[in-house]
């Protein structure tokens, strides 16, 4: 089972979500380190290969939690959010721009586990 790492205020995001869907995005979470797909996740275009988000409902709005499995020393949790966009299926710029900026800190923290081996 690969390690999870969370990046930035993710975990903490994670836990902010209601309990059921903090338990939904747990196990789904466990299926990924698994090396499996949980249903309730998909592709997050336009980050490159590797970068997925699961969605869950909650009785509130849907919540995401953006993951990357392409970088080989663990899965990284890099974004963890409510979505609110009036925008339909689409993520806000304001989102994208920290998922984008957190994959890079997570390749950082990746870069450096495989220097010190």
């Amino acid at each position: 089972m690969r390690p999870l790492v969370f990046v930035g205020s993710s975990r903490e995001d994670v836990r902010a979500f209601p309990d059921t869907v903090r338990r939904d995005v747990g196990h789904a979470l466990s299926f990924v380190q698994a090396g499996r797909t949980p249903e309730t996740s998909a592709p997050l275009h336009g980050f490159g290969s590797g970068v997925a988000e699961i969605a869950e409902d909650g009785e509130d709005g849907t919540y995401r939690a953006v993951y990357t499995v392409a970088l080989p020393s663990a899965v990284y949790v890099v974004h963890a959010f409510q979505k609110k966009s009036t925008q339909g299926r689409k993520t806000v710029q304001r989102e994208q721009t920290l998922i984008r900026s957190r994959l890079a800190w997570a390749k950082a923290i990746d870069a450096d586990v495989n220097r010190k081996g």
